[in-house]
């Protein structure tokens, strides 16, 4: 079925981005990363590596460069940083007809006929999100998973059609963790049997956390400007936090999930991850929207729908505005502590009203409804993905498990399956206990819990650390989480998370949570600019290959237990 997406604009219309999304300052870079090999004349070139979307646009309009120059020195780094046995394993396959699709943009704005905000400009996509995988652009969907290999979606995701017509190239898409962190209990975040494992552009030797980590990696090394993350709980955020982006997910049917390889249909939303909070309110600008495919998304009212994120964040500002401090989702590092006192210094000194100490009620009363709704509607929804891809393809959660078991020496060297047997056990999500277990932990995460929280102080959001810095990667214990407590209200909820840079540790970032009721992007976005203009931390990544040794992250003894997967 056709859908109507945006018009496309003119070069007049377009040029207004330069003015309502200047680029946020960035400090020197140092020595950051490696120097990126010649492509053709890099000398003429201004600096593309760390360039927000506004700059970029601003430099193809007045033809500094052209989509062919920005696809080439994204695919030259790549090459240069993110292959052999060093690389990041971050971009799992490029797109083989980005060159030429860069090639008919610069055509196109050459005609004067751009298609939108993000005309020209490279992006890339979590190897869950589909994409045409015929013609000119042929790559696979899988989920990091070598079952779907081959079996290509016949339709791209409907945010991946809001991104074409816009303008953007898919450049390729990015590793994950396999089934977006839904396979084992003991999974190590980033890796896939297709891609293998990611590794943090900070420290090569940490993790780059949660399933969408290809995508923060890439947009933390300079990949790409941009990429489109999915999550369910955290893994937008955690990645976006441990590698120094900007992420954002979304409130529950403001971008449409048709398309992407699911877990749970009550708490999957796509969104974007930048370097900038200005990037990644353009970004959502173009993925956000209502489609006939995703009930969730018919929640876009005329109002909500016609809202723009990007255009309003200059007039951002923290003065009156009442903060609410989880200091309960904390991650009980000290030297993370030291760096969340700064940021609340950092709002106060902006105009902000701290409210310290604010109590999440119910934060802890629905772990096991969450975990028991995922583990139904995984089945349930997989199932119907794979309904819909070639007939030679598995068609249920039971072929899954078998081919796991077939090609155990692939799939299966690290860690199990015992998510995906426990869901194939798990009753229909019509089962008055699921729907159940689902009505209770909404009631709790939302209305009881992040509503009743901002009400009972009168306040604007809230705020805690996103999570502790990247631990050492192992493929023997899996994954160490500390804290990142804070993103399971609003999964489980659907309310909007926006991770914004708070600092370092040891080398190796820390990101700032801004928690917010539903339908509140707009509010995040600006207060999150606003922090990141006050404090500008982010900084270049340098690929060291460990954090610093002599001080590594310590625990305090009196910490509870931590946090689990991120999803």
């Amino acid at each position: 079925m056709l859908r109507r997406l945006r018009p496309i604009l003119t070069p007049s219309a377009l040029c207004l981005l330069a003015s309502c999304s200047s680029p946020v300052p960035q400090p020197s870079h140092g020595t950051s990363l490696a120097t990126t090999p010649a492509v053709e004349s890099r000398s003429a070139l201004p600096a593309i590596d760390d360039a927000s979307l506004a700059t970029l646009q601003a430099w193809l309009a007045e033809g500094r460069i052209s989509s062919r120059d920005l696809v080439a020195f994204h695919l030259a780094r790549i090459a240069a940083l993110d292959r052999g046995e060093h690389g990041l394993h971050a971009v799992i396959e490029v797109n083989p007809g980005a060159m030429a699709i860069a090639e008919l943009r610069d055509a196109e704005r050459k005609a004067g006929q751009l298609r939108g905000l993000l005309h020209g400009i490279p992006v890339l996509l979590k190897d869950n999100i589909a994409t045409v995988g015929s013609g000119l652009e042929a790559m696979e969907t899988t989920a990091g998973s070598l079952a779907l290999v081959g079996h290509r979606p016949n339709a791209d995701a409907y945010l991946v059609e809001r991104l074409r017509a816009a303008g953007a190239i898919i450049l390729g898409k990015t590793n994950m963790t396999e089934w977006a962190n839904w396979r084992s209990t003991h999974a190590v975040s980033g890796w896939s049997a297709r891609g293998g494992q990611t590794r943090n552009p900070y420290a090569l030797d940490r993790n780059p956390c949660g399933s969408s980590s290809g995508s923060g990696v890439a947009v933390a090394a300079s990949l790409a400007p941009v990429a489109i993350g999915t999550e369910t709980d955290g893994s937008i955020v955690c990645p976006s936090a441990v590698n120094g982006i900007v992420g954002l997910k979304p409130t529950r049917g403001r971008v449409s999930r048709s398309g992407i390889i699911p877990i749970a249909d009550s708490q999957d939303v796509a969104g974007p991850m930048a370097r900038s909070v200005a990037d990644a309110a353009l970004l959502l600008d173009v993925i956000a929207g209502r489609d006939d495919g995703d009930a969730a998304t018919a929640a876009l009212t005329t109002r909500r729908a016609a809202e723009c994120f990007h255009c309003a964040l200059d007039e951002a500002s923290l003065n009156g505005v009442r903060i609410g401090v989880l200091r309960s989702m904390s991650t009980f590092l000290p030297n993370v502590e030291r760096r969340f006192n700064d940021a609340i210094a950092a709002l106060k000194a902006a105009g902000a009203v701290i409210v310290d100490d604010v109590v999440l009620p119910h934060a802890d009363d629905y772990h096991q409804d969450e975990f028991t709704v995922l583990a139904a509607e995984f089945k349930d929804g997989i199932e119907r993905y794979l309904a819909g891809l070639d007939p030679a393809a598995p068609k249920s959660l039971a072929d899954l498990i078998a081919f796991n078991t077939r090609e155990a020496d692939r799939e299966l060297p690290s860690f199990g399956q015992e998510l995906f047997t426990l869901s194939a056990a798990s009753p229909p999500t019509s089962d008055a206990k699921i729907r159940k277990a689902r009505a209770r932990a909404l009631k709790l995460a939302g209305a009881d819990g992040i509503d009743a929280a901002l009400k009972k102080d009168r306040l604007d959001v809230l705020i805690a650390p996103t999570s502790a810095p990247a631990w050492l990667s192992d493929h023997t214990l899996g994954d160490h989480y500390i804290g990142g407590k804070v993103s399971t209200a609003p999964a489980v909820a659907g309310y909007p998370h926006l991770s914004v840079p708070m600092g370092y540790v040891d080398g190796l970032p820390v990101g700032l949570s801004f928690v917010g009721p539903a339908w509140s992007e707009a509010r995040l976005l600006r207060y999150g600019h606003a922090y990141e203009r006050y404090t500008a931390h982010r900084r270049a990544p340098r690929m060291a290959a460990a954090a610093r040794p002599d001080h590594p992250p310590t625990l305090d003894p009196e910490a509870p237990a931590a946090a689990g997967i991120e999803r």
